[in-house]
């Protein structure tokens, strides 16, 4: 049989568009496999960074997936559980606590899974809210997590990249406020650096982007933020009077009044005094706010979620006087001759 001028001509151009569609079927799967392999690969084979997790009982494939990656333990949840089926894996991997690594390969988290290393060697430690910095290493210190020297040389100077701590210059007490005050589990063994970096984690994840743009909005610095929310944790002692004591603060730094916190003078003593003598007051440190207009130079204490709110979000209020009751509660006042009469009781 013989073709056309037409037909052969034709044919040459479907010869070359099947060619042109098996070159790239062929590059797609090699540029596909070497993605597949790239995103089975560990997060971060250069600094490791330990994590703990828990898979919960009768968890599928997809949510261990899920765990993993928002854990920044795997790179890809699909990858993982295309690799988890290659493996002949699902339905082996156990739940229960684990020690993983960033620097771990999928497979390698996959092996773990399966042998079922639940993690045991833990620690556990609590720091409660309105801790100070030295409070926290006296704390870490007694229970043998850290040593003293090591510790506070990173608090002072380690290099930590977190946007809270951009504008903030390395020196000493860098971390006061910033370590967040909660209960954290931790491997038996773990580094200064990895406690720390737990620490200021947490408080990465409370601080969120609505914080930052409420800080913005305030026409505040975030240290600034913290610091009011520090001093208001040291002086709140129930919960719904945050916000008004942090209007009060508000009120005060608009108006270009002192302060005066006992708070930030116990800070400059070392010592928590229930009553202040007039010498208390009267020491010379810029933390002194009876002496000092506006806020200390830096946060006095780890304030917990409540007090950062507080701080950002103050009720709006005529006060601008608080004074303590027996009872734990604060008497509120608008002028400072019904703050005498709380005072005294009447």
């Amino acid at each position: 049989m013989k073709y056309s001028t037409a037909e052969k001509s034709f044919s040459r151009k479907i010869l070359r568009l099947m060619a042109i569609l098996i070159s790239l079927a062929i590059f797609l799967g090699i540029g596909g496999i070497i993605y597949y392999h790239q995103s089975i690969g560990p997060v971060n084979v250069q600094n490791g960074e330990l994590v703990v997790i828990e898979i919960p009982k009768g968890a599928s494939t997809l949510k261990i997936a899920s765990i993993l990656r928002e854990n920044h333990l795997i790179k890809n949840d699909l990858s993982f559980r295309i690799l988890s089926k290659l493996s002949k894996a699902e339905g082996k991997m156990q739940a229960g606590r684990y020690q993983m690594s960033t620097s771990m390969n999928a497979r390698e988290i996959i092996d773990n899974l399966i042998k079922g290393s639940i993690f045991k060697d833990a620690a556990k430690f609590t720091i409660p809210e309105g801790f100070e910095l030295k409070q926290i290493v006296d704390r870490l210190e007694s229970l043998g997590l850290i040593d003293r020297e090591k510790f506070m040389e990173l608090v002072n100077n380690g290099d930590f990249q977190y946007e809270f701590l951009k504008e903030i210059p390395k020196g000493e007490n860098r971390l006061e406020g910033f370590l967040f005050p909660d209960t954290y589990e931790i491997a038996k063994g773990a580094t200064e650096e990895e406690i720390l970096t737990k620490m200021l984690d947490r408080f990465d994840e409370i601080f969120t982007d609505d914080y930052y743009h409420r800080t913005k909005k305030l026409n505040m610095t975030i240290q600034e933020v913290v610091t009011l929310a520090s001093i208001i944790e040291r002086e709140a002692q129930l919960e719904k009077e945050r916000p008004i004591i942090s209007g009060i603060f508000h009120n005060r730094l608009n108006k270009g009044m002192l302060l005066q916190s006992c708070a930030t003078v116990q800070y400059v003593l070392g010592e928590r005094k229930a009553n202040l003598s007039l010498k208390d007051i009267d020491i010379d440190s810029p933390y002194n706010t009876y002496k000092n207009i506006g806020l200390p130079p830096a946060p006095i204490a780890s304030p917990g979620k409540a007090s950062l709110e507080a701080a950002l979000y103050p009720s709006e209020t005529d006060y601008y006087y608080f004074v303590v009751k027996s009872d734990g509660e604060h008497s509120f006042s608008k002028t400072y001759e019904e703050h005498l009469r709380a005072k005294n009781g009447n």
